[in-house]
């Protein structure tokens, strides 16, 4: 396994930085405090390449891999964590799902439209009372002659209310049965789809998290997406790549607040010299350096195996958990070093602080990435 960054993940990560910082820096306490969900944003990154990084050239994508995704996430976030969010929920998720195991039709009317992020992509699996149970699901799709006729909830969704396209996994058999669910792509515009309540919440507030709504929701079976019953096996291997994503987000976050850190310490004076002359400081700073480091090499690793093909579920749990639990780690530690500071909003680690959080509940929780990571150490 070679890590070492090559011309064209360079170009990525500072093409990726420069956006950050012309376009994102200025505005992320004000977005933060408003809730604001940027989606003009969205559509100059969809100019950029970066909306569709995984989608090939001949859909109109950016075609990069998954090492050049990774590092994009991470710079995006080093400065907010909500667009990074967004950003790797679009692509994972959403037009990921379609890319894996939509049909040709499928693709060739999706893929080029979320690329550009002409189309916001959304991704439904939670419900209300079904986070990591999804196995019993109450969002139902029936078949109805060459429709489905699509009746729920789905709660915790990433553009939830702002989404152009959703794919959405329904159940299509009995609670808890195997294969009891299907995957359906689900425009905006159809007729019983609306966007629920917007979640209020303690970190990450730029990015939209709503509930999507389905009234006998009617769709064509052309906008099924695989074999009835196939939604739960397909939503596994999507969450793989999305741990990936996570990781990188979270990672990204720990940089945010380890540079504000190093920055902060080297400036702040106490007794008449710099604080990171202080072991107390430098200790920390050596463990949020090690912290990072080593998140970084199991998201290389997840990276590349899923860049070869082979099976990397127990990787990029590893890396999701890992890295999510570092990031409150070190953004916790952050705080610390900026002391009184850092609880308030004039400095940049209590967001950084805020936004770690999620990263250890989204696409699945550290508790459920211990229990994939055991049951495949186990085999």
């Amino acid at each position: 396994m070679n890590f070492s960054q090559n011309e064209l993940t360079t170009q990525v990560a500072q093409s990726a930085k420069d956006f950050a910082d012309q376009y994102i820096r200025p505005h992320v306490m004000e977005w933060d405090e408003s809730q604001e969900f940027p989606l003009h944003i969205f559509k100059e990154m969809g100019k950029l390449g970066l909306m569709g990084m995984l989608v090939p050239e001949q859909y109109g994508g950016a075609g990069f891999s998954y090492f050049e995704y990774n590092i994009a996430i991470q710079e995006i976030a080093r400065v907010c964590g909500s667009i990074g969010l967004s950003m790797a929920a679009h692509n994972s998720l959403c037009t990921g799902h379609i890319l894996s195991f939509g049909s040709d039709d499928q693709k060739e009317r999706y893929l080029p439209k979320l690329a550009t992020a002409e189309f916001l992509g959304a991704w439904g699996l939670t419900e209300p009372n079904t986070g990591s149970d999804a196995g019993n699901m109450r969002t139902t799709a029936v078949k109805d002659g060459d429709n489905w006729i699509i009746n729920g909830t789905k709660s915790w969704i990433t553009h939830g209310r702002s989404g152009d396209v959703a794919v959405v996994v329904c159940r299509t058999g009995e609670p808890r049965a195997k294969n009891n669910s299907t995957a359906f792509i689900v425009d905006r515009n159809t007729p019983g789809f609306s966007g629920g309540k917007k979640e209020n919440k303690l970190g990450m507030r730029a990015s939209e998290t709503a509930e999507m709504v389905f009234d006998n929701c009617v769709i064509p079976d052309s906008n099924r997406m695989g074999e009835v019953g196939s939604g739960f096996k397909q939503s596994m291997k999507v969450l793989d790549g999305g741990r990936i994503s996570i990781a990188a987000l979270s990672l990204g976050i720990a940089r945010g607040a380890y540079d504000a850190s190093l920055q902060y310490s080297k400036e702040r004076y106490q007794f008449d010299q710099p604080i990171s002359n202080f072991q107390g400081i430098s200790f920390k700073l050596a463990d949020m350096a090690t912290k990072i480091a080593c998140a970084e090499l199991l998201i290389n690793q997840a990276c590349d195996l899923k860049i070869k093909g082979l099976p990397m579920t127990k990787e990029a749990a590893m890396a999701k958990y890992y890295a999510s639990e570092i990031s409150v780690e070190i953004s916790t530690d952050a705080v610390q070093i900026f002391g009184g500071y850092g609880y308030t909003k004039d400095y940049p680690v209590e967001k950084f602080y805020r936004d770690s959080k999620l990263c250890t509940i989204g696409e699945g929780t550290s508790e459920i990435q211990k229990l994939v990571i055991s049951r495949e150490v186990l085999k």
